[in-house]
């Protein structure tokens, strides 16, 4: 695309903003933008980064927005009262959500292939992403988290990837219903479970979403998006499932550690012995994802197959930060039912104790998901394992609090499993530290805090004493 107008991002350093602007500075417009942790002094090394691409930076006290020619992109919830808004506002510069934008670049490609679904989006997109890299299509892909494959010391923040060739790959975000603004040519639909929204305003929106789509890739293991798939025309439809039937089957599964091998079989075929670098059963989900997108794209089947064995996985996907004292810490992103679910599956496959500080992500999130979560504690924590929970993300705003880290303590202690409430984080993950000992395994997991891998880190310093 063309970009004529200087564009200014408020809040550059958020997870769906930084790699927008990294494409939009790699296509050659012009970038600026403010941030609060910037102005704090936080994650500094991230706005080292952006300079270095180009990007101005400005604090967040509207000095940066002068101009009716410039493109305020903000996300919904940045309020008015922000200065940044207030100046734009003041100079008559036009607003854009993040969705907007990114939607404009999306339904612009030539090849747009959008990843939609509860969990898994932004490792099927790195998936994806990768397997086009490996195949020569030099593909643009935004993503929601750093790709390790792409990451280097010229590159530590490659949530981004800014290529030549026709496909654009990203994720697509359904908690704030801006889904309906894309149009992919090929759609994926990893699962349908509940995070930020009513279940029937998820089944709208991702049904919408699939509908527009020239091949829609569903994970048949899911019941809400095998439900899904049966609303389109057979021939548009790709299924996946795990030892199941469908398009793409995964059989005889062998997990590692940290890695699984499994057959892939496509409608019957002869079967291809895949062996994925991530692991857990939930990745072999993921992976048959991307390879149904690859191949809706035109790669082969073993190409597709070879290729995603070289996907290193992203940061905070079941990050292994380090080991001390035989004890492991684990960053991870779980922050849903379904996400934690899946990271403890894949750790109780092999012996060793959970230590878990799992700090919520919000505190509406908390209030839709009480009981989901609570039930997926009871189920899933072992009797050693250990649950401490710090307060909710708050970054500022009015919120409302009727849910609290408290509560869900609270709830999961009256099914008999072991839970703590510790409010302040630093001294939630010291707790943790305290008890661990020889054969545990810590992981920090929680969303929208980029401080959690410091955090880890810290905890694995400590553990060295």
């Amino acid at each position: 695309m063309q970009h004529g107008k200087p564009y200014f991002f408020v809040g550059i350093g958020g997870s769906g903003m930084m790699p927008l602007a990294m494409i939009l500075a790699g296509q050659g417009a012009r970038v600026a933008g403010s941030d609060r942790s910037l102005d704090s002094g936080r994650l500094p090394a991230k706005f080292d980064d952006l300079r270095a691409k180009g990007v101005a930076l400005f604090p967040q006290d509207g000095s940066g927005i002068t101009s009716a020619e410039q493109v305020v992109v903000a996300s919904a919830a940045i309020e008015a009262s922000v200065p940044d808004m207030v100046a734009a506002q003041r100079v008559g510069a036009q607003r854009m959500t993040r969705p907007q934008l990114l939607s404009t670049l999306f339904n612009a490609a030539p090849l747009s292939i959008g990843v939609a679904g509860t969990s898994g989006k932004s490792t099927v997109t790195g998936m994806i992403g990768w397997i086009l890299h490996a195949c020569g299509r030099d593909p643009t892909v935004m993503n929601g988290a750093v790709m390790k494959n792409f990451a280097s010391a010229d590159a530590p923040f490659a949530s981004a990837l800014v290529g030549r060739g026709d496909a654009f790959v990203s994720e697509v975000d359904e908690s704030d219903g801006s889904i309906a603004l894309y149009s992919p040519r090929i759609a994926v639909l990893n699962n349908v479970s509940l995070d930020h929204m009513p279940m029937e305003q998820l089944i709208a929106l991702f049904g919408g979403f699939i509908a527009k789509a020239g091949t829609a890739v569903i994970n048949r293991d899911n019941a809400e998006g095998a439900a899904l798939a049966m609303t389109l025309p057979a021939g548009r439809v790709t299924s996946f499932a795990i030892e199941g039937e469908a398009d793409l089957v995964a059989r005889d599964l062998a997990p590692t550690p940290f890695g699984i091998a499994f057959d892939l079989v496509e409608r019957g075929g002869a079967p291809l012995r895949v062996t994925l670098q991530v692991p857990g059963r939930h990745n072999v989900a993921n992976a048959l994802a991307a390879i149904g997108a690859a191949r809706a794209a035109g790669v082969s089947l073993v190409e597709a197959g070879q290729a995603i064995e070289g996907f290193a996985g992203l940061k905070r996907r079941f990050e292994l930060v380090g080991e001390a004292g035989g004890v492991a810490v684990i960053d991870d992103f779980g922050h849903n039912p379904d996400k934690i679910a899946a990271t403890l599956d894949t750790l109780h496959a092999f012996p060793g104790r959970l230590l878990l500080l799992f700090q919520p992500h919000g505190y509406g999130p908390l209030k839709v998901m009480r009981s989901e979560l609570v039930a997926m504690f009871a189920d899933k924590l072992g009797e050693d394992d250990l649950l401490v929970l710090p307060d909710p993300v708050y970054q500022g705003g009015t919120v409302s609090r009727e849910v609290t880290s408290a509560d869900i303590v609270a709830d999961v202690a009256v099914t008999g499993k072991r839970a703590v409430h510790v409010p302040a984080r630093d001294a939630a993950a010291a707790h943790l530290v305290a008890q661990a000992r020889p054969g545990d395994r810590i992981v920090v997991m929680g969303a929208r805090d980029d401080t959690l891998s410091q955090l880890a880190a810290k905890m694995v310093a400590q553990l060295r004493g």
